[in-house]
């Protein structure tokens, strides 16, 4: 069926056309429920801000510098040679 985008339009059938959708939207969608368990389990994982970390123990592994490696001087991260923003200059890209 063809449909001509320049016609004017009739406001009062497109919004009762809107209207029949969203109502027809409403009926399908699914009725949301949560139960009291579900909402003990979703808060046993969440860490609020200043919360006691004291018994955690953080391991990283170091690994040294690379021989193809510089630190920059204005960011102080370790990044690749070709990074670098001039010869000679240990800035990276980035900051320069």
């Amino acid at each position: 069926m063809a449909t001509d985008y320049d016609a004017p339009r009739d406001a009062e059938a497109t919004a009762a056309e809107q209207t029949a959708s969203l109502d027809a939207l409403r009926a399908q969608a699914p009725v949301a429920t949560v139960t009291v368990d579900d909402e003990a389990n979703l808060l046993e994982d969440l860490e609020l801000p200043g919360a006691d970390l004291s018994h955690e123990v953080l391991a990283v592994d170091v690994v040294p510098q690379m021989a193809d490696e510089f630190r920059c001087e204005r960011c102080f991260l370790v990044v690749h040679r070709s990074r670098r923003a001039k010869p000679g200059v240990d800035v990276c890209v980035d900051c320069a």
